[in-house]
């Protein structure tokens, strides 16, 4: 393959999930690697740090300008989120967004003016989307609210195949939603591994099954896209995407949270669809 992928579909896409599992970063740690990191550091977003530890990162980030999303899992109240917004006030640590379940309040928070993600749930699927389709909707994105949907597997949350993760695709292309993923998009192409993890999902499946799903694609044909584990086929779509096309596959897919950053983007360059980058 000797075509690369568009900057602009990478740009910004990959949240540094350090701190949560399965890395479990010690905070001090993350942060300083967050700060120093210059490999591939284009297309890294900003660290997402539990909101109860927003004091903890304003003294970690000192005078240094650090972007943070401030998380509240599942089953989490709002109130972290509101302390820790206001924790970072006048600091040179900047809230990129907030993240909470949909059970929470989580309409309380659109006038904290950050953006909002909504993680939703399996029982309850269409109602939750369609909340956070009319709240985004009355915002007009200002600030953003937008999904979020859990692409890996947890001890309490079985890994979503092909079929699930595309009507959550084709469901928030649907309402006009954009969303971002979180958990096990650690490899460029759909695979099993060993171990707990088995399944999971590739990177360039998903970025085109979201390209398919946002020209209009039904479920089955975005399902088929994710099941693809050749990349040679995902590749050649994706490098030739259009400006336009692009632009529209970012505005709906905005970002995904992974652990180790470096996993997918490493890959990438293995496959020489991006610029090699060092430490």
């Amino acid at each position: 393959m000797s075509s690369r992928l568009p900057r602009a579909l990478l740009q910004g896409l990959i949240d540094d999930a350090a701190v949560f599992p399965p890395g479990l970063a010690p905070l001090p740690r993350a942060v300083s690697e967050h700060l120093a990191r210059t490999a591939y550091r284009p297309c890294v977003g900003p660290l997402l740090v539990p909101a109860t530890a927003a004091a903890d990162v304003r003294e970690l980030a000192g005078q240094a300008h650090l972007r943070v999303g401030l998380i509240a899992r599942p089953g989490m109240p709002v109130e972290p989120l509101r302390e820790g917004v206001a924790a970072l006030v006048g600091s040179t640590v900047e809230v990129a967004g907030v993240e909470v379940g949909a059970a929470a309040d989580w309409e309380s928070l659109v006038g904290l003016g950050v953006p909002v993600t909504v993680e939703i749930p399996r029982d309850g699927f269409v109602a939750a989307l369609d909340r956070v389709a009319a709240t985004s909707r009355q915002t007009s994105r200002n600030p953003l609210v937008q999904a979020k949907f859990r692409t890996g597997a947890t001890e309490v949350w079985a890994w979503p195949d092909e079929a699930e993760l595309a009507r959550f695709l084709v469901a928030c292309l649907e309402r006009d939603l954009p969303f971002k993923l979180t958990g096990g998009l650690h490899h460029v192409v759909r695979a099993d591994h060993p171990g707990p993890h088995g399944p999971q999902h590739g990177l360039l499946n998903v970025l085109a099954a979201v390209h398919v799903a946002a020209q209009g694609a039904p479920e089955t044909v975005v399902a088929d896209l994710l099941t693809q584990r050749d990349a040679a086929p995902l590749a050649d779509l994706l490098t030739g995407l259009t400006i336009e096309q692009v632009g529209r596959v970012r505005w709906a897919f905005t970002a995904y949270g992974c652990c180790t950053v470096l996993d997918p983007l490493s890959e990438l360059a293995a496959l020489d669809l991006i610029d090699k980058e060092h430490e």
